[in-house]
């Protein structure tokens, strides 16, 4: 039998006695000394640096009798038990080796990739004296200035040279032999603002002009009353259907359900001929695809 049979059973004042007997042999528990004792032990290893399972496979308990014999207060976060984990992990990794590879010549990232550590928890013990660049160590550029003659420059440009000769005998730029030299003498074309283009005419808005269609929107009313739909107008027109749509008033206009009901085909079949046709002996099946209705129609109008 299943629990429950069993609860119906027992009166309810002897369940509510059970569970407060069970409730006190738990806090009974607590107070025992060997429930003391490896609470404590539990409490000095966590807080020694163990994770959770470290300290329950030293005292060969569960997870969860670890995590039951903390208080709340007591518990890591993860990023607090994700920063212990990551020293305790360096503080294993054998820093006399580290060095001596180092100095044999092996880099800070491949000794990273071999101890599966950061490069910089590798290069934290390191010695700065030991430390030294690697590679090429490149070089300031010093940039010379050029002292440029401007009466110089000015006299070879009255004489004939163009700014661009000047320029590559120099070791400039254009625009700076150009800087040196007076408006007045300058050959050049002058700098000169680009006119400004004409404002562009507005134009019209589209909808301020209604389209000319082959016949008129009364005709359109009529037809859309008498029960054709929007899309059959606009293909018998060759317009868009939004088109049509605009010349009928917002009243007048169908929803989509009574849209689908109106372009449904209207059954020839009645409740008595449903009932002839299932004596004959056909399924509901046969007789909806003949008629072109849902099994589930049929049987509502049977």
């Amino acid at each position: 039998m299943s629990k429950t049979t069993v609860q119906r059973h027992v009166p309810a004042q002897e369940r509510r006695d059970a569970v407060a007997a069970a409730r006190q042999r738990h806090q009974n528990r607590a107070e025992q000394p060997y429930e003391k004792a490896l609470r404590d032990q539990v409490v000095r290893l966590y807080r020694s640096g163990m994770p959770q399972q470290r300290v329950a496979a030293t005292l060969k308990i569960s997870i969860e009798a670890v995590t039951a014999r903390l208080d709340s207060s007591q518990r890591r976060s993860r990023k607090e038990a994700a920063r212990l984990a990551v020293q305790q992990r360096g503080e294993l990794l054998p820093q006399d080796e580290i060095i001596a590879r180092y100095v044999q010549g092996a880099t800070i990232t491949e000794l990273g990739q071999l101890y599966q550590v950061h490069p910089s928890t590798i290069r934290r013990r390191i010695p700065d004296d030991l430390i030294h660049p690697r590679g090429r160590t490149p070089q300031p550029r010093t940039r010379r200035r050029r002292t440029l003659a401007d009466e110089e420059i000015r006299q070879r440009y009255r004489a004939g040279k163009s700014s661009y000769a000047l320029a590559r005998e120099f070791g400039v730029s254009p625009q700076t032999i150009r800087a040196r030299i007076p408006d007045a003498d300058w050959r050049g074309r002058p700098a000169t603002k680009a006119p400004a283009s004409p404002p562009r005419p507005s134009k019209p808005r589209s909808g301020s002009r209604r389209m000319a269609l082959p016949i008129p929107d009364e005709e359109i009313l009529t037809r859309y009353r008498a029960g054709q739909s929007a899309s059959a107008i606009a293909r018998e027109i060759g317009v868009d259907c939004r088109t049509i749509l605009r010349r009928i008033p917002e009243d007048e206009r169908r929803t989509h359900r009574q849209a689908r009901q109106l372009n449904r085909s209207a059954p020839g079949i009645d409740a008595q001929s449903i009932r002839a046709l299932r004596a004959r002996g056909l399924t509901w099946a046969a007789i909806a695809a003949g008629v072109g209705l849902s099994v589930k129609t049929l049987r509502a109008r049977a």
